[in-house]
């Protein structure tokens, strides 16, 4: 792993937790294979990054997202939250 990928990666664990940045480092060298390098660069540790969400990017989003989800209009409704809790059911 190159120095700057490990200076991204300490970053990231500092931010978010040390099991997802060990699971970046799994992905990252998995990513690391696909395009034939031999060293584990920042790009690769970018690149899982952008495709695994922590908890807390995932939470952002889908607050953010929440009214184009299925059901997101059945919980602000009065009227229909029995019909909603007997589906969790």
């Amino acid at each position: 792993m190159s120095e700057d990928a490990k200076i991204l990666l300490t970053k990231i664990g500092e931010d978010t937790s040390l099991r997802y940045a060990i699971n970046l480092i799994t992905s990252a060298a998995l990513a690391c294979q696909k395009r034939k390098g031999k060293v584990v660069e920042m790009e690769d540790i970018s690149r899982v990054y952008e495709l695994f969400y922590d908890v807390k990017r995932s939470t952002q989003y889908l607050m953010e997202y929440q009214s184009q989800y299925m059901f997101s209009e059945v919980a602000g409704e009065e009227g229909d939250e029995d019909e909603a809790n007997a589906m969790v059911s």
